[in-house]
């Protein structure tokens, strides 16, 4: 952080960065069968539907555990202590649903050529205005979690001495290029050597950190004085004004999680529901590791470092404690899992614009071809619409999008989901309740300057929950009442005459 370049660093960052290139422009004729059928949507952006059990597994993990996860996660940690750790029971809790849900909508997306989510949802409702609601929700989520991702990479880029735009914009356009070219097939190839350099950063990171520190005793000492002397709900354990709030943060963002269009195509490209059942098993390894990720912010106090900005903790923390060459490996570790969950989320959002706008409203006629090379074309468009809103926009700004993602996302999970489990609901209730557990949910969020949670005074007492829960049961509850009304409508009042 000092403003210098770190050359040897930057040596063996720039070596691993070339090495997934290289695997991203090669992975076009992997897993193709010998056959190349890349022009069809099914193939460029969901793989063939043929990926197996360890393919998703890295796949899911490497667009579900990010870049900016390993980044943000310490940084949460290090500012509010326990608190930051919501994530892990957030993680813990996904993984059960998955095994629920997600096989039943993978059945249901294969058997009628599905691709996304606003495709199942138009097939089981026939409304094309709640299929266009679901896409739109879906793409709008999206884009601010791209820009995340740039804010990860933004961050280990400047730890290694490099300054200005060039770099990053470099690195986007490549990611740029070889996604075009391979699709889903290039961050599926590439999540296996960014998950294998995040275990080797976290394992030594966790082991050798508290080693030079003094040990954990003295890490956890360092960190609950630093908590101490700031005051207010910092600490090494839970508030108990914390632990509702914290209860519904893990609860509402598990729900969320999966109705995300990069985490649907990872499930959407898997070979067979029960590849989706075995990952959503051996998932939870992940969650050890963001544990272990998240220690790395109480490290920062034992380390005494001088921390301007809280993104910087684990860049810093590297930087001061390992040698070059390692500081070098691990910001390529973060850089790479930058882009396999960027490209994802890229096709994600292509995938929903191709399907459920351009066909459904521009050329229903379009032929598999023209729905690759459209949704190609749109892949390239986000990705710098993202570049541009983190070049020109401040970061804060992307951090709110995001906020207001996840209570977006989440009002849609009751139109994706629903329908798996029982059909009383129809198209016009569910559309009714999205619009209004949207706006109740944004309303809620801009009230409260843009927070994930929201207070209620009720007796005398504070009830802190997450924004998106609140939205969510508000959008259930909307969708039931117009239900009973739809159904009571739909009911003849009297016998006809005999």
């Amino acid at each position: 952080m000092d403003g210098q370049i770190h050359w040897t660093a930057l040596a063996v960052f720039v070596f691993f960065f070339a090495l997934v290139t290289v695997m991203g422009f090669l992975a076009s004729r992997w897993q193709t069968g010998g056959t190349k059928k890349e022009a069809h949507l099914d193939e460029w952006g969901l793989g063939g539907r043929n990926f197996g059990t360890w393919i998703t597994w890295f796949l899911v993990g490497g667009d579900f555990y990010t870049a900016y996860t390993v980044i943000a996660v310490p940084a949460l940690v290090y500012a509010v202590g326990a608190y930051g750790f919501f994530a892990l029971p957030y993680t813990i809790l996904v993984y059960p649903i998955v095994f629920l849900i997600m096989p039943k909508l993978w059945h249901e997306a294969q058997k009628a050529g599905h691709v996304t989510a606003a495709d199942v949802v138009y097939g089981r409702y026939q409304s094309r205005p709640l299929e266009l609601a679901i896409a739109v929700t879906g793409v709008v989520a999206t884009m601010p979690y791209i820009a995340l991702q740039l804010v990860g990479m933004e961050v280990v880029i400047k730890a290694l001495g490099l300054t200005g735009e060039l770099p990053l914009a470099a690195a986007f356009i490549i990611l740029a290029l070889y996604t075009y070219s391979a699709g889903l097939r290039a961050p599926a190839l590439i999540a296996f050597v960014k998950d294998l350099m995040i275990y080797i950063v976290v394992l030594v990171a966790v082991v050798l950190v508290p080693s030079k520190l003094g040990g954990y005793g003295h890490v956890f000492q360092a960190a609950g004085d630093a908590f101490a002397a700031k005051g207010g709900a910092t600490g090494l354990i839970l508030h108990p004004a914390q632990m509702l709030p914290y209860a519904s943060l893990a609860i509402g963002s598990a729900l969320a999680a999966f109705m995300y269009p990069h985490t649907l195509t990872g499930i959407f490209a898997a070979k067979s529901a029960d590849t989706i059942r075995k990952n959503a098993v051996f998932l939870p390894a992940y969650t050890v590791l963001l544990g272990l990720i998240a220690l790395l912010g109480y490290m920062a106090y034992a380390a005494n470092l001088p921390i301007k900005n809280n993104n910087d903790v684990v860049p810093a923390l590297f930087n001061a404690l390992f040698p070059p060459w390692f500081a070098g490996f691990a910001f390529a570790a973060i850089a790479i899992g930058a882009l396999v969950p960027a490209a994802v989320m890229s096709i994600g959002a292509a995938n929903l614009f191709t399907r459920n706008f351009w066909k459904a409203y521009v050329q229903p006629d379009v032929t598999p071809a023209g729905e690759a090379k459209v949704a190609k074309i749109v892949s390239l468009v986000v990705k710098v619409g993202a570049l541009v809103f983190i070049l020109f926009l401040p970061t804060k700004f992307a951090l709110d999008l995001q906020l207001l993602g996840g209570v977006w996302i989440l009002q849609t999970f009751p139109a994706v989901v629903f329908g798996l489990f029982f059909g009383w609901f129809r198209g016009p209730a569910l559309l009714t309740g999205w619009a209004v557990g949207l706006a109740g949910g944004s309303w809620l969020a801009f009230s409260d300057g843009i927070k994930p949670v929201h207070t209620f005074l009720i007796n005398g007492t504070n009830f802190t929950i997450y924004t998106g829960l609140i939205a969510l049961v508000l959008n259930i509850a909307v969708a039931s009442i117009v239900q009973i009304a739809l159904s009571k409508k739909a009911t003849p009042e009297s016998r006809p005459a005999s």
